[in-house]
């Protein structure tokens, strides 16, 4: 691996994410949404991570910019831009992040709609409605915030909440024999829609699930049951992954494009699970060989390439290979928190180094 081209590489990644295009919806930030939500946890990550102040003032400003619009559509899937508030007030000690993080914790609990067991509906801010639906996206769109809340603000409730709705999700989409997500659950229909095992909702729960419970721990009992899922998830990934470290953009249709979001998701989420305890150490490789084939698709610009459309639950498994690509802050988001979490690796791998 190019150790010395990660931090050029997520550089190139923070100015492609933030030139400012609004040519496309993909990479369009200014507006208060699941798809910049996305971007600004990866960017703010990063900025911590790597010290890069000009990330974190970037964030801030870009929250500034857009509170305006943050009320204009209270839906789950509009709750990813929050999840950057309670790290925002353990950086600043600005008690209004506090404040609008624990109103927004609130509504999630008591007014957000829920389907029949309990698990947020998969509301969005489009002209759509899917009642009684549970997507895998809304673990990371929303479950995260709750969770890293819970931890700023030492809230057992919370705490608490974030464990069962991942624990409803990781029930009502696991297929119990691969060990792999399903992309959604209609509850009313008690089946999986199209049953299409899609790479991008696998990525969004291997991703969060680790911080989540890192975040939670000590705060709230983890059910055994929430590790043992994760690990059969974690599992069936790996017998899934093509040589070359990506996945295909339907898990388990090996003639399918390969999709370069979720790969750098599912790998980035491996780091995770490693550091917090969830996975052994052997996931770091499968980790490696994902950045392997990931770098040569992120252009000199900054561009990540190979990165699928914005995907509801589909009508067939067939109509996933049909997605068209084209870049997204998401997609530059999900590569830049793969180099992040392994440019870490390498620098704790050189601190044991000049210890020895």
């Amino acid at each position: 691996m190019a150790k010395a081209k990660l931090p050029e590489t997520s550089q190139s990644l923070f100015a492609y994410m933030t030139a400012g295009q609004r040519d496309h919806w993909g990479m369009d930030a200014e507006h208060w949404d699941w798809v910049p939500g996305v971007g600004l946890i990866s960017l703010l990550d990063y900025g911590i991570h790597a010290g890069e102040r000009c990330t974190v003032d970037y964030v801030v400003q870009w929250v500034e910019r857009n509170h305006s619009q943050a009320g204009q559509a209270k839906v789950i899937n509009s709750m990813a831009p929050y999840a950057v508030f309670p790290l925002l007030y353990r950086l600043s000690g600005r008690k209004e992040y506090l404040a609008e993080a624990q109103e927004i914790a609130r509504w999630m609990i008591e007014e957000a709609p829920r389907t029949r067991e309990g698990a947020f509906e998969h509301t969005v801010t489009e002209d759509a409605d899917f009642p009684e639906q549970v997507w895998a996206d809304t673990v990371y769109m929303a479950v995260l915030f709750l969770a890293r809340l819970a931890q700023v603000a030492a809230d057992r409730r919370l705490a608490e909440e974030a464990l069962r709705q991942t624990l409803l999700h990781l029930r009502l989409l696991q297929d119990a024999d691969s060990g792999l997500m399903f992309h959604g659950w209609d509850c009313a229909r008690q089946n999986h829609l199209s049953g299409a095992k899609w790479a991008r909702a696998n990525a969004w729960l291997t991703l969060a699930v680790p911080e989540i419970v890192a975040a939670v721990r000590g705060l709230a009992e983890i059910p055994e049951e929430l590790p043992r899922r994760y690990r059969a998830l974690a599992e069936g990934l790996r017998v899934v992954q093509a040589e070359d470290g990506l996945w295909h953009t339907v898990l388990d249709q090996s003639d399918f494009y390969k999709e370069s979001s979720a790969s750098a998701g599912i790998a980035c989420g491996f780091i995770k699970a490693v550091k917090s305890g969830l996975l052994d150490e052997t996931y770091i490789d499968s980790a490696r060989l994902t950045v392997e084939g990931i770098l040569p698709l992120i252009t000199a610009e900054g561009e990540v390439c190979g990165v699928s459309g914005g995907t509801p639950v589909l009508a067939s498994i067939a109509a996933y290979n049909e997605v068209p690509l084209y870049p997204t802050l998401y997609g530059q988001g999900l590569a830049l928190q793969l180099l992040t979490e392994v440019s870490l690796l390498e620098i704790e791998a050189r601190k044991g180094a000049d210890e020895e």
